[in-house]
């Protein structure tokens, strides 16, 4: 009876230290150049390397919860970068996302692309997916440099950097989509673009974006009115602090732009936007951030820990200097370089621009977009991808997870010395 109940019981006692690790280190660690990715990846590589009974998290052997694991932690952190965001939408006021979605997710495909292609051998079809895998940075690994809640004051304002890197990861994560899809177009049909360019123009790359839109409007005006208007005063959602209805919003948002054959990350994002604009001085939007960041917290952990866990087991057992090499490249040059181009000449400072340069962040959007395509495509490179990617991800959770505390303390004060140099109160517009 005691060996049967052990595994379970072993298991809950597993999951309950890990949930309270996650709630006690982010207060923990928030003065130390460490992050709490980097704490749990350790754990899950030390885990699964001394506890031998536990089973081999293989993404590739278990693609479908893969899939599914990743798209739930990336839609739950998308709904709270767009609560957290205090910035209207607007062409000058998101002027340096646009730059980055334009200008910087281009020139890094294509550089990552022809890495895939010329240093790692790769076909035309891994090549593509490689690129759009690591298009995305993310909402869920990069906390420490993104805008961290929601904030009521009306002349409220988030520092650039914060904001940029935020809203970027917002967006992009949903941009990464269609040549995601091109990839797997590549890998079914061949390279020819007769098989597949004019369905993948009309269908991915004009269609579906477009529907994520849409509907992440509608959803988020729909559910803005049920939080804050005065029609529906006998449900008293704000009031009463119901935070669990965040869930309610991102599921519907993303579930009906699948079925509408849209974007479903672009739809939760816009409609947490659309939601953080409705009565933007409610502070029912903190409510309703702090439930989703604790969910996603949790999902994060899960993530982290079975990616050490695959890790312990060998996912980078075939990883050579070449892939060192392309992973380090991608994550000290071509990053750097392209955000800087891109927001060179612009509002930014150097400092700040350096840092929005800098903080591209890779995780569980890349994770995701690399189990969805090898579950919908045929990639005989699996391994190597699946290798790839882990190895950029976990690198830029022990690079940027180091450099983030030291970092943003040092541009905040530099912000503040400037701010009071110039005799100027609103430090966040301040450029460093």
């Amino acid at each position: 009876m005691s060996e049967s109940s052990g595994g379970p019981g072993g298991l809950f006692t597993a999951a309950g230290l890990a949930t309270l690790a996650a709630a006690l280190l982010p207060r923990v660690l928030r003065h130390v150049p460490i992050s709490m990715p980097m704490v749990f990846l350790a754990a899950g590589i030390a885990s699964f390397a001394f506890v031998p009974s536990l089973p081999d998290p293989n993404p590739q052997a278990y693609g479908s919860l893969a899939v599914h694991l990743t798209e739930v932690c990336v839609i739950v952190s998308l709904m709270g970068a767009g609560l957290a965001l205090n910035r209207p939408i607007g062409w000058r006021t998101w002027s340096s996302t646009w730059r980055l979605l334009a200008i910087t997710m281009t020139l890094s495909m294509v550089a990552v692309g022809a890495l895939g292609w010329s240093v790692l051998g790769l076909g035309a079809a891994s090549a593509v997916l490689l690129a759009a895998a690591l298009a995305p940075t993310d909402p869920v690994l990069a906390s420490e440099v993104q805008v961290s809640e929601p904030v009521t004051e009306p002349d409220a304002a988030d520092d650039e950097a914060r904001f940029a890197l935020t809203s970027e990861a917002g967006l992009n994560d949903g941009l990464a989509f269609p040549f995601t899809y091109a990839a797997i177009a590549i890998s079914l049909t061949g390279i020819s673009p007769r098989g597949w360019l004019l369905h993948w123009a009309l269908m991915d790359v004009l269609w579906r974006p477009a529907v994520g839109v849409l509907v992440g409007l509608a959803v988020g005006w729909l559910f803005g009115k049920l939080f804050f208007s005065t029609v529906p005063k006998k449900l008293q959602l704000a009031e009463k602090s119901e935070g669990f209805v965040a869930l309610a919003a991102t599921f519907v948002a993303y579930g009906v732009a699948e079925l509408a054959q849209g974007y479903g990350f672009i739809a939760v994002f816009i409609c947490a936007c659309t939601i953080r604009m409705a009565e933007r001085e409610h502070g029912y939007h903190g409510v309703l951030h702090t439930f989703v960041e604790q969910i996603e917290r949790v999902l994060t952990v899960a993530v982290i820990i079975l990616l050490g866990g695959a890790v312990s087991r060998g996912l980078l057992a075939d990883i050579g200097w070449r892939e060192v090499a392309v992973a380090l490249t991608f994550l000290l040059v071509i990053r750097p370089v392209s955000g800087w181009i891109a927001l060179t000449p612009g509002k930014t400072g150097p400092g700040e621009r350096a840092v929005i340069a800098f903080f591209g962040v890779r995780g569980v959007g890349s994770l995701f977009y690399i189990a969805y395509a090898l579950e919908h495509g045929n990639f005989p490179a699996g391994e190597r991808l699946w290798a790839m990617v882990a190895l950029i991800v976990i690198g830029s959770i022990v690079i940027h997870g180091i450099s983030a505390t030291p970092v943003m303390a040092a541009l905040d004060a530099r912000r503040a010395h400037v701010s009071r140099r110039r005799g100027n109160s609103d430090v966040a517009t301040t450029p460093a």
